[in-house]
């Protein structure tokens, strides 16, 4: 019986090569409190990954990845998570939620958000957050329990003025004249209640004043809050919070973008080739706006320092045509682009010639 032989070889001949890891590009990452859901792209576009990790799983498994583009929405801890992932080498963009939400197909689920998270990360006029440090989030968590303070110890004061007023005494407005004249008139009991609502109100004075002494030494470290400073109607409330919500800058190409995210901007409706302007469209950071519009009407109330900062014929000339609020916006405007290029361009505001002679459209 005649051998066979040759089969062997050529079993090996026709085996096919195995299949190799496909190659991720771009990942984007839903987060949530004790999960994630990632999904993946390969360079076509094709998804190679749809998986649902851990907190813990993160780290470890993007650790081991060839670097790439992650995508994230910018919500809790997204920016300690994108300092994480940047230090392995991988490319992190965060992005506003509301502009995410064109990009998502399909049912509302986790899966479909972090596929809508790797389409809009790679889209080229896509708008990002800046990545913040932590001195930055530090900051600004003394900057929110500041302000929420500030709002106990309004209602704090405006609870005792109403139990007050209900017993037919009225005090004149303002917390300075609430505090001379708190009445000794009232039934013994009503009495104790405003009593232990008065030690409220000086414990909340105390724990303000003591973050506010914070903030400013902290201010004192930093050259961005020095140069601010150096703005009209700046102090260091208001340098470090702008510090502490956009850094350097970076995140604006130039100072009308950083006031239009602030929302001291009219809001358009234009429609068939018709500009139609509203009122101001309140975006962005309401914190940062009210602190602005706080800024400039303090400059509003001190003329014979307006020609010192170069503001003199610009103001004049504005006040003749704009209420006195709609001035005070358009101020804040200008204020808020100053403060933008003082701190993109690294100097010290300073008023030039031109400034003080030659008026300015609002």
């Amino acid at each position: 019986m005649p051998r066979i032989t040759g089969v062997k070889s050529s079993a090996k001949s026709t085996a096919k090569p195995a299949a190799s890891e496909p190659v991720i590009a771009v990942i984007g990452i839903d987060i949530g409190k004790y999960s994630f859901h990632v999904v993946g792209f390969d360079r076509r576009g094709k998804i190679v990954l749809r998986q649902k990790w851990s907190r813990s799983q993160v780290e470890a498994r993007l650790a081991n990845m060839p670097p790439c583009l992650i995508g994230m929405e910018a919500c809790v801890g997204a920016h300690h998570l994108a300092r994480k992932l940047a230090a392995f080498g991988h490319t992190t963009r965060l992005m506003p939620a509301k502009y995410v939400r064109p990009y998502a197909k399909g049912q509302k689920n986790d899966f479909n958000d972090a596929e809508a998270i790797a389409e809009a990360v790679q889209r080229p006029t896509m708008k990002f957050v800046a990545v913040k440090t932590v001195e930055q989030l530090d900051l600004q968590a003394l900057h929110r329990v500041r302000e929420k303070l500030v709002s106990q110890r309004t209602a704090v004061i405006n609870q005792i003025r109403a139990f007050m007023l209900e017993r037919g005494v009225a005090v004149r407005q303002g917390a300075l004249a609430l505090r001379k004249e708190l009445p000794d008139v009232l039934s013994p009991r009503m009495m104790r209640t405003i009593e232990d609502l008065a030690d409220d109100w000086r414990n909340l004075d105390r724990r303000i004043e003591n973050i506010s002494a914070e903030i400013q030494a902290l201010g004192q470290d930093e050259p961005g809050c020095e140069r601010l400073m150096t703005v009209p109607g700046i102090g260091p409330i208001i340098s470090s919070a702008v510090v502490a919500g956009i850094g350097s800058g970076d995140g604006f190409s130039k100072g009308r973008d950083f006031a239009a995210w602030l929302g001291l901007v009219p809001k358009q409706m234009s429609t068939g080739d018709r500009t139609i302007l509203g009122k101001i469209s309140k975006r962005g950071n309401r914190y940062l706006r009210v602190l602005f519009v706080q800024a400039a009407r303090v400059v509003l109330l001190r003329p014979q320092s307006w020609e010192r900062h170069g503001l003199k014929v610009w103001i004049e000339a504005a006040r003749q045509r704009l209420h006195h609020n709609v001035l005070a916006i358009a101020l804040a405007n200008k204020l808020a682009r100053i403060a933008w290029a003082v701190l993109a361009k690294s100097r010290n505001f300073e008023v030039s010639s031109k400034d003080r002679s030659m008026p300015q459209p609002a």
